[in-house]
């Protein structure tokens, strides 16, 4: 069975690296539009058998729940890390095989983005990244086992990632696509979304 999993933290202190361009309230807007975008995207998908919100955040509970996506409810909010492993840990508990986490601040994802990272897991044990923009982060990933082993979000996090998938001993592979690859973190990913007429 496969999982698509999208943690959601609170969003009152969202994009801290948009502080120079937009105020606070502007920067949960933002946050809260990306999060809606995507939610109604994945719920849009076809190849992922189940769609789970994890969160503690409850204006995702409830969007999550008027979509008709599952929710994966936290205690507590440590660190993105925490909350794909914890969700996974759950999502292996109702049934899956495979997670494929994305964040939700990927201004120009489709449906057919998700699908195609579905497509390329063959239901054979595999690790398939989709990098960020500048190669360093981890936009996306599915893991076939679901635990093979801990997520290392952050910076420098694709790096990592591939170590451990080579660590584990497990096939792994790369998968190129320019709108996963684009999550808006700061002012250049503002302008480049701007200037494709997004926000």
């Amino acid at each position: 069975m496969r999982y698509l999993l999208i943690p959601v933290k609170d969003l009152q202190q969202a994009k801290q690296r948009l502080a120079g361009v937009m105020n606070g309230a502007a920067r949960m807007a933002l946050a809260t539009r990306m999060m809606e975008r995507t939610l109604a995207t994945a719920a849009q998908c076809q190849q992922a058998d189940r769609v789970a919100v994890v969160t503690c955040y409850a204006p995702a509970v409830a969007l999550a729940t008027r979509l008709g996506l599952e929710v994966i409810l936290e205690q507590q909010q440590i660190s993105e890390s925490a909350s794909v492993d914890f969700g996974t840990q759950e999502a292996i508990g109702r049934g899956a095989t495979a997670v494929l986490r994305l964040p939700i601040d990927l201004p120009m994802l489709t449906a057919a983005d998700i699908d195609s990272v579905f497509a390329a897991d063959d239901g054979q044990p595999v690790v398939i990244l989709v990098p960020s923009r500048d190669g360093t982060g981890t936009n996306a990933i599915l893991r076939r086992p679901p635990d093979i082993f801990p997520s290392q979000f952050g910076p420098g996090s694709f790096a990592r990632h591939l170590a451990a998938a080579r660590a584990a001993g497990i096939s792994w592979r790369i998968l190129e696509n320019p709108r996963i690859a684009l999550d808006l973190d700061d002012p250049d990913d503002l302008a480049i979304c701007r200037q494709a007429g997004l926000f």
